[in-house]
């Protein structure tokens, strides 16, 4: 098979990694990839948005399936123009990818089909909004209704908090268009973590829990960013909050779209937040998370380009994946000043002494291959991903590899898995 992956980050590299390793496989391109899906693919120098020029692409090389890797091409309705044009593809269509691209579509989902959520009002006026936030009082949650690139979110602290964040999205027009509507939501107490399922928009296949670092800083301080790492499997998603979260949050939303004659076909992936009633739903997202996917694919044993055909045929019923028993932590490193502006053009070294380190792997994100060099482009630059026997294992190496690799101003986390690790001596100790 010929197979295209569109996108340009992280979860696209991990995303070719895997697929490379298929027996299905004959040729594979990105587009527009970066630094190391170069290594492993052709990449393709077109935009993840040039919807036409990707449907050409396709046409003229043949591609006998295309994996869709960020939400916004599939916002636009991609997975549409390429059914119009006989094409295959992966992923949800623009109308079952509202459940990403319209967080109030998503809410009056979760009324209607009974899916545990924060309770939440919606709101186009900043006065109107800012009553509501006085008769709650804070902290309460400010969100865009649409795509922001994972920053659309505010949890405030406080009732000024809350009105800053109503004035830069509803009037300060701080995500454009997405914020022409807001949602004002409950500040759910608990810890999060990501459920992801592949679905052929009847039956699921679950993927490995896991729990992502939305914070800048140590100890979740500072902005909310992409995502700043991952470990997979996450303690804190016990069978009983596993199975709970398909049964109450994730299954309801398939049938409920199907329902509406839109059945959701590829990724649907949840953030909940397990508070002391059970998981509630934080948001869907209607792809691969990102770095969850780098922590996730790496601990997979199964042909996933097998189970992605299984998913468009319709046909994943009673279909499971196998797992490696090993954990995974991913560390991403980020240029100087990210969430906020950054400089590109950094050159990075330490990445060939980083990759020959045992169980480690390098999926790039803001990289590009130049006069060969391997130079930042982006906020996220790389994700360092280690396995291993127990999440203190698997921590340990990743931040040894971490501490191979360099580039100016670059910074990272240093406590991704720390909560798995307590949650594991916890355990152990009992």
């Amino acid at each position: 098979m010929k197979v295209l992956i569109i996108g340009s980050g992280g979860r696209e590299h991990a995303l070719a990694w895997k697929i490379k390793k298929s027996k299905k496989l004959k040729k594979l391109y990105c587009a527009p990839g970066n630094g190391g899906t170069h290594a492993i693919a052709t990449n393709v120098p077109i935009k993840a948005d040039d919807l036409d020029a990707l449907s050409k692409f396709c046409t003229d090389e043949k591609i006998d399936l295309t994996i869709v890797g960020p939400e916004v091409p599939l916002a636009l309705g991609i997975v549409d123009l390429f059914q119009s044009k006989g094409l295959r593809v992966f992923g949800p269509t623009k109308e079952a990818a509202r459940l990403e691209s319209s967080k109030i579509f998503t809410k009056e989902l979760c009324e209607k089909k009974n899916i545990p959520t924060a309770w939440f009002k919606t709101f186009t006026d900043a006065e109107k909004a800012k009553g509501f936030v006085r008769s709650k009082g804070a902290p309460i949650v400010i969100k865009a209704d649409g795509l922001a690139a994972g920053k659309g979110v505010i949890i405030a602290n406080s009732e000024k908090e809350a009105f800053n964040a109503i004035d830069n999205i509803l009037l300060k027009k701080a995500f454009g268009s997405s914020g022409d509507k807001i949602v004002v939501e409950e500040c759910l107490e608990g810890e999060e973590a990501s459920i992801i399922v592949i679905s052929d928009g009847e039956n699921i296949a679950p993927l490995a829990s896991s729990q992502d670092h939305k914070r800048i800083f140590d100890d979740d301080k500072g902005p909310n960013t992409g995502g700043m790492g991952a470990y997979s499997p996450a303690p804190i998603v016990t069978d009983q909050v596993f199975n709970a979260t398909l049964s109450k949050i994730i299954k309801p939303a398939i049938d409920g779209m199907r329902e509406r004659g839109v059945p959701h076909k590829g990724v649907l992936y949840a953030g909940v937040m397990i508070t002391k009633e059970g998981p509630k739903l934080l948001e869907f997202n209607v792809r691969f998370g990102d770095p969850e996917t780098q922590a996730i694919l790496p601990r997979l044993n199964s042909d996933l380009l097998e189970l992605i055909e299984l998913s468009i045929d319709g046909a994943l019923k009673n279909r499971n994946f196998n797992w490696s028993k090993k954990d995974c932590v991913c560390v991403v490193m980020a240029s100087g000043g990210y969430p906020g502006k950054y400089e590109k053009g950094k050159e990075i070294s330490g990445l060939e002494n980083a990759e020959e380190l045992k169980d480690i792997l390098i999926f790039h994100a803001g990289t590009e291959f130049k006069k060969e060099k391997i130079i930042t482009t982006g906020g996220r630059v790389l994700n360092v991903v280690g396995l291993g026997d127990g999440i203190k294992d698997a921590i340990d190496k990743t931040y040894d590899a971490c501490k191979a690799i360099s580039f100016d101003s670059m910074h990272y986390r240093k406590d991704i898995g720390k909560k798995a690790l307590q949650k594991t001596e916890v355990k152990n100790e009992v």
